[in-house]
């Protein structure tokens, strides 16, 4: 793959756009960030017309694939008939019942349009509800760009106190975050021991920890949380953006058999379009119509509400999640063997159809990986497949054994001009 389209898109992006990217993190992608003409399933084109097997899936919410008819289809229908109004309309209760039905506990929701977003409302609901107002949070967990949450991010981030991630944020941001460990249960105990005193309103938590190495619960950790939280009053909340709708149709909440007062929702939830959700208890959701403000222009609105119905009714549809499970642990042993066979410093670690490469050392970030993931993806480039530069790997439902085996094939040539880390 010649990528040149690519690069003289991107440097001519960079006169207009800042960074030549719309989210920061694309810029990392090596050699240089891709620029897409078409996708469908799989598969995505270039500039070029060169075609690549997709790893990124837009990074999370492409479960069923690029352009899935079911998906198109629907939001062709309502775009025909209204984008968005400004008022009521029938997507928004059979989107919502769709969602509900599907997430064990979950009684009542609120529409959103980003994970970023979705989060913030969860929180403001969560400090009405308890009438406190700190936050518990885990090293290098993500929960979207807001100032608020935006800290502790980095592996060594272990102190209480939190470390804000950028540039430009205010001093006193994140002056309401606590950070604690995940995984850790004498350390949770301990702090949740003391959430009157400390004004603790909840606890916020990727159950899967899908942005920080891609680290499962122990167990026992959801549970002690769901316990604690119910001892002291806490509003426990499931960061589900990533997790919801791809690990299993209900999420964590029911892979692991815990339910959240709260859970947020995006990517997968719309099948590739823009919406989000909180979900979760209908007497923390009715604090809405009790002061506390929800709102936003494009919340609810009809196009995405379409996409969210057909993702729900593809997600429902028998053996879905056996098919990605599937997918995922054929990549998982294929990719793997050859890993092992090349002597690669590093391995991959598996939730379902959610992976990540994982470097000796385990210096894995939001921002990237160590080791030798970015020269690995520069290569893979080249040879016809995209991977995230921070080394976690989605895949979906239109994900092929082929696509596994052709990735493979070029892995092992990548890594014969790759030099191993002697490390």
């Amino acid at each position: 793959m010649a990528i040149d389209s690519s690069r003289t898109a991107y440097e001519r992006t960079k006169r207009s756009v800042g960074g030549g990217v719309s989210s920061g993190l694309r810029a990392a992608m090596r050699p240089v960030p891709l620029f897409v003409e078409s996708a469908r399933g799989a598969h995505l084109w270039d500039l070029d017309g060169d075609r690549y097997v997709d790893y990124v899936m837009a990074w999370g919410p492409l479960v069923h694939g690029h352009s899935h008819p079911r998906v198109i289809d629907a939001v062709a229908r309502a775009m025909t008939s209204m984008q968005v109004v400004g008022m009521g309309h029938r997507l928004e209760y059979e989107a919502a019942e769709a969602v509900l039905e599907s997430v064990p506990g979950a009684e009542r929701l609120l529409w959103t349009n980003t994970g970023t977003e979705a989060v913030q409302i969860a929180l403001r609901l969560a400090r009405a509800a308890t009438g406190r107002h700190r936050v518990v949070k885990f090293t290098k967990a993500y929960h979207g760009w807001h100032d608020s949450v935006y800290a502790s991010l980095g592996a060594g981030d272990t102190g209480e106190t939190a470390v804000p991630a950028s540039r430009g944020q205010s001093p006193g941001s994140c002056a309401d975050l606590i950070i604690a460990q995940f995984n850790d249960i004498s350390g949770i105990e301990a702090l949740l021991a003391e959430a009157e005193e400390r004004r603790i309103a909840a606890v916020l938590v990727d159950p899967i920890m899908s942005n920080a190495g891609v680290h499962a619960p122990a167990p026992g950790f959801l549970e002690t949380l769901r316990r604690l939280c119910d001892a002291h009053g806490v509003v426990l909340i499931f960061d589900e953006v990533i997790t919801g709708f791809r690990i299993a149709r209900g999420g964590a909440a029911e892979l692991f058999g815990v339910r959240p007062d709260l859970s947020t929702f995006g990517k997968a939830i719309a099948g590739g379009f823009t919406q989000s959700a909180v979900a979760g208890r209908c007497d923390i959701i009715d604090l809405v119509e009790d002061g506390v403000t929800h709102a936003g222009t494009f919340n609810g609105n009809p196009v995405a509400l379409a996409a969210v119905t057909a993702a729900m009714e593809l997600s429902a549809e028998p053996g879905v999640f056996d098919r990605l499970d599937a997918v995922g642990a054929a990549f998982e042993k294929v990719i793997g063997d050859v890993l092992r066979s090349a002597d690669v410093p590093g391995s991959l670690r598996r939730v379902g159809s959610l992976l990540q490469f994982v470097p000796r050392g385990e210096q894995t970030s939001l921002h990237g990986t160590g080791g030798l993931w970015a020269e690995i993806t520069g290569g893979m480039l080249g040879a016809g497949a995209v991977f995230m530069p921070s080394g976690k790997i989605f895949l979906s439902t239109a994900h092929s054994i082929a696509d596994v085996e052709q990735t493979a094939a070029a892995l092992e040539r990548v890594l014969r001009q790759v030099r191993a880390d002697p490390r």
